[in-house]
């Protein structure tokens, strides 16, 4: 890769939360049949792709870190055909019968094992702009098809929404609007894998639905996100992992609206009401040495 002889093109990939998830049903596919609500997030990754000879596909990783502690080093990324990034540029190759090869260059920052979709929103800008600097002029809803063969949330980062309510494997998805929100996240140390979390949940429909979570969060103050905001992933998590337990447990004693693990874990969220109060208690919770600390809003 030559950055000085060749301009890449860029993207970014931003994070997502799920501010209600709800395990409905098993499905003979072997998947969950889920209702959430997922959030895109200021938090992203960075990919710049150049063009390179023949159909080869290669991938670099820088990591970037947008929060104020990270005390221990990260996780090794694989940058061969297991990550997703590698996966979507393959099968848009195989899909069209495209020759042309690219050089990924990825700064990461959303951090990983984490339940924020950094995988896959890395996939989906993958192949938004390789469609587009391979001239291949496939449709969103074509690439939302592609999208769908390598993960369930890569969708929804296709799709662009700011908001949006998704059910089947999460890859069917009505949009939605929502207000600015300001969120802190602490990642734990240790991370869960997605498939042993989903092997140990339960089908137990809450009380509530997306819906409700939509209409609280037009409420006055946000009041109502405390009794509507649900994950049914969390109670697996919190017992495969303790340092899950133990984030939420210290977050639970700030000066939160709220406070929930996102996806599959091992993220924990907290709602703030502005972004003051999310920088004040972010550093407070940084001195607690728990997890790494970040601090973003809602992308709308």
């Amino acid at each position: 890769m030559n950055a000085e002889l060749t301009s890449p093109v860029i993207g970014q990939a931003p994070a997502k939360l799920n501010l209600f998830l709800n395990i409905l049903a098993r499905r003979d596919d072997g998947y969950h049949e889920i209702e959430t609500v997922m959030q895109r997030l200021a938090l992203h990754d960075t990919l710049r792709f150049y063009p390179a000879t023949g159909d080869t596909v290669s991938l670099r990783v820088e990591h970037v870190a947008p929060h104020r502690l990270n005390p221990r080093p990260v996780d090794p990324i694989p940058t061969d055909e297991r990550n997703l990034i590698i996966k979507a540029a393959r099968l848009l190759q195989s899909h069209t019968g495209c020759h042309h090869g690219a050089d990924i260059l990825l700064r990461k920052r959303i951090p990983s094992q984490a339940g924020l979709g950094g995988g896959s929103s890395d996939a989906a800008t993958t192949l938004i702009v390789l469609n587009r600097m391979w001239n291949l002029n496939l449709t969103q809803p074509e690439l939302m098809g592609l999208a769908g063969r390598i993960g369930s949330d890569i969708p929804f980062f296709i799709a662009e929404q700011g908001l949006a309510v998704g059910t089947g494997r999460g890859e069917d998805l009505q949009p939605a609007r929502g207000p600015l929100m300001h969120y802190v996240i602490v990642k734990p140390f240790s991370g869960l894998s997605t498939a042993e979390v989903y092997a140990n949940c339960r089908i137990s429909p809450f009380q509530h639905s997306a819906k409700d979570v939509l209409n609280a969060l037009h409420g006055p103050n946000l009041a109502g996100v405390r009794w509507t905001i649900r994950n049914a992933l969390q109670e697996p998590a919190e017992q495969l992992n303790p340092d899950v337990r133990h984030a939420l447990s210290v977050m639970r004693r700030q000066d939160f609206l709220m406070s929930m693990m996102s996806g599959s874990g091992t993220a924990c969220f907290g709602v703030c009401r502005s972004r003051a109060a999310a920088n004040t208690i972010a550093g407070r919770l940084e001195a607690l040495r728990i997890g790494s600390v970040f601090v973003t809003h809602s992308r709308v």
